[in-house]
């Protein structure tokens, strides 16, 4: 798209027709639990339309300096770093920069918390200020997200075990932050001194959807909104430059993409290293079910699904000690990725995986053997399979 997508009625209701047409008479060439794109099921048909404006403005739309793009900036769009909605590649990893400590970012004044690598013409990139920390960011998968906002604050502290009551070793927690002006708090929230608990992010630094969004826009690509309307490069206030219909469209696109289907689940060899990996409490810190509370989206309304994950903070050793924080996570602390769609990973990957937060992992036994701190246990348990074992365990994680 060469303009940026502001719509009459008439116009808006003939791209939907199209593009329904079109995906009805050119079908996907891969099966759909090969696909981490999609819709949930059963949307309205306003919320179709909703999905697919959101889908075309994340996807589609490219940036340029008329439209609004830097002047510095790390991507021209959404889907360049999220191919087909899956993980990103060390080419579109992100570097975020600050200090040791959680008292707050210090660098905001000279560019904090991402570093914009790229620039237009006439302006210089970013470069991380003498005495900052920084960490590099792979951008993650986008399937499944809108599960993960109704999953109430309850739920999440009730995983949470900061003093290791249980003696597992494994003691999560959550990541408390502030909430900028925009963000409204979620129903039955449950805040600590001021601060609620936030969910997406590798450090999980991003409250909901809205909140990830509009700081991807702004920190991504240089794109003022009515939510955030501030100039990265001279950090003044200036006009939006995108719509805030679309940057809702964005956020409702996201919500509303499926959760990833795992595959081969009959498998025998899957079967089996499903229970190892129960076994040797993988399954400690990536919890194999959530469930969601009430929603306006049918396929998300009070609804068990399968994200391996528990959304807390967990400390990974040393070995994964970046010296750099985000809201209350310590410098060692990473969220538990969910697993949900792993196996699809190197599909956008450019066919090989990038794993752990950075990318460092080659292989998904070479991410199992990087884990420290309170994933020692289950590490070491891992080593020790057997090789039919682990070829069981391994199995089952590429199936999901």
């Amino acid at each position: 798209m060469s303009t940026r997508l502001f719509f009459t009625l008439g116009s808006l209701c003939s791209l939907v027709a199209l593009m329904v047409a079109c995906e009805k008479v050119m079908p996907s060439a891969a099966p759909e639990d090969e696909l981490l794109d999609g819709p949930v099921a059963e949307l309205s048909y306003e919320q179709s339309q909703r999905f697919l404006l959101g889908d075309v403005a994340f996807n589609d739309e490219v940036f340029t300096p008329e439209m609004g793009l830097g002047p510095i900036f790390v991507a021209t769009s959404c889907g360049s770093c999220h191919a087909g909605d899956g993980k990103g590649h060390p080419f579109t990893t992100l570097t975020r920069f600050g200090q040791i400590d959680e008292t707050g970012n210090k660098f905001l004044a000279q560019g904090g918390p991402q570093l914009q690598n790229r620039a237009i013409p006439g302006h210089m990139p970013e470069q991380i200020p003498a005495g900052a920390t920084f960490s590099k960011f792979t951008p993650p998968a986008n399937t499944g997200l809108g599960f993960f906002e109704l999953v109430s604050d309850t739920d999440i502290l009730a995983m949470a075990d900061p003093d290791d009551l249980d003696h597992d070793g494994i003691s999560g927690v959550p990541n408390y932050g502030s909430l900028p002006n925009y963000v409204t708090p979620f129903n039955n929230a449950i805040p600590k001194n001021g601060k609620y608990i936030h969910r997406f992010g590798k450090k999980a630094a991003a409250y909901n959807l809205l909140h990830q969004t509009v700081n991807a826009y702004n920190q991504d690509i240089g794109i003022a909104s009515s939510y955030d309307p501030v100039d990265v490069y001279t950090h003044l206030t200036i006009d939006p430059e995108i719509s805030t219909q679309t940057v809702n469209n964005v956020v409702f696109y996201l919500q509303t993409l499926k959760s990833p289907i795992q595959r081969n689940q009959g498998d025998p060899e899957v079967q089996n290293g499903r229970l190892i990996f129960d076994r040797i409490n993988c399954s400690g810190c990536h919890k194999p079910t959530l469930k969601t509370g009430p929603s306006s989206i049918k396929a998300l309304s009070n609804a068990t699904f399968q994200p391996y994950t528990d959304l807390l903070l967990h400390d990974m050793g040393p070995g994964l000690d970046d010296g750099y924080t985000e809201g209350s996570a310590k410098t060692y602390e990473w969220r538990t990725p969910p697993l949900w769609g792993l196996g699809l990973s190197a599909n956008s990957q450019g066919g090989g995986y990038h794993l752990m937060h950075d990318g460092r992992a080659k292989s998904i036994e070479e991410a199992i053997q990087l884990h420290g701190g309170e994933a020692t246990s289950a590490k070491n348990k891992f080593v020790q399979l057997s090789a039919t074992e682990k070829n069981n365990l391994l199995k089952f994680l590429r199936s999901l």
